[in-house]
């Protein structure tokens, strides 16, 4: 059975894929973040309406959060998961990507994918005929950025009319976040070193999207420009998993950019601190700033569990 086109026009969620935010329009981002809001704020509502649904997690990294919050989501939604780990599949090694697709759409209702590559996501969305999640991949983080626009917006509340400033590496988190803002007309300039800039083919489209929303995307290599009268700073870890071995390197060339008093002070004086964990304190951040008032980073934590139910209520029920 082929899923729903991403473009089907009426109707809804359902049955589809959410690997990208660009897999949504900024209508269906609207309706997904208030659906979120209804549900952190009524929680009991909503505890049967996945009664009977199965949810596959499929785990090639580690996690806290996207396995807490999921497991936990499901659970509260009234269905339930089951965890797959490499030891139980090893994707592309013991099983092709296709044949996990094929065997899982026959057994449960939906799989979220947590991965290395970006393909490997973009792949079993395309063999399973069920929902597909993207938990995260090397080139984009959606939940994670449907998290960040929860509580930019439960912070702020008009997203329009603030300025987002984005301080690291160019990575999925940066790559989400510049897609999301762009969909829902907003300001975000991205500071990395130039040697460390947003994905070409994610920036180009998030540039087209703008040009019709009205939002603004810029990308600097001066910290002071990004953060200099910002609503929100957001910075993340510099070296993501899998890169290691460039941890050190990459320690001397991000120095500039840790969010520290100096920098954080070039903000305006409510603006809030973002980061999607796990932090490197004393690196990206310094305990001064992500432990401050300003600081919304366990917030944004547990807006995880409440933006993720939404995914999965629209593209599960029914």
């Amino acid at each position: 059975m082929k899923k729903k086109s991403a473009k089907a026009a009426g109707k809804g969620l359902r049955g589809r894929d959410f690997v990208s935010i660009d897999d949504c329009s900024a209508r269906e981002i609207r309706g997904l973040l208030d659906l979120g809001a209804r549900m952190k704020a009524a929680p009991r509502r909503y505890r049967k309406v996945l009664e009977g649904k199965m949810m596959a997690l499929i785990f090639e990294k580690p996690s806290l959060r996207t396995r807490t919050t999921f497991t936990v989501g499901i659970k509260q939604l009234g269905g339930d998961s089951l965890l797959l780990t490499p030891a139980d599949i090893s994707l592309g090694k013991r099983e092709s990507v296709y044949d996990v697709a094929k065997n899982l759409e026959r057994m449960v209702d939906g799989i979220m994918i947590r991965t290395f590559g970006h393909g490997i996501c973009t792949s079993m969305a395309e063999y399973a005929s069920i929902p597909v999640i993207n938990g995260l991949t090397d080139l984009e983080h959606p939940c994670q950025a449907m998290a960040d626009f929860m509580t930019i917006i439960e912070c702020r509340k008009n997203l329009r009319k603030l300025k987002i400033a984005y301080v690291g590496d160019g990575n999925n988190v940066a790559h989400s976040l510049m897609l999301g803002a762009a969909k829902l007309g907003g300001t975000l300039c991205v500071a990395t070193p130039g040697g460390y800039r947003p994905d070409a083919g994610v920036t180009r489209r998030a540039g087209e999207i703008a040009l019709e929303s009205g939002a603004s995307i810029a990308w600097t290599e001066d910290p002071a420009e990004a953060v200099r009268e910002a609503d929100v700073v957001y910075t993340d870890t510099w070296a993501s998993m899998g890169q290691e071995g460039e941890a050190e390197a990459r320690r001397r060339i991000f120095r500039p950019y840790q969010v520290n008093r100096e920098l954080f002070g070039l903000a305006r004086k409510d603006a809030i601190f973002m980061h999607c964990l796990p932090a490197h304190r004393g690196e990206e951040v310094t305990d001064e700033i992500i432990d401050s008032p300003n600081s919304v980073v366990f917030t944004q934590a547990e807006n995880r569990l409440h933006a993720q139910k939404a995914i999965m209520v629209e593209l599960l029920r029914g």
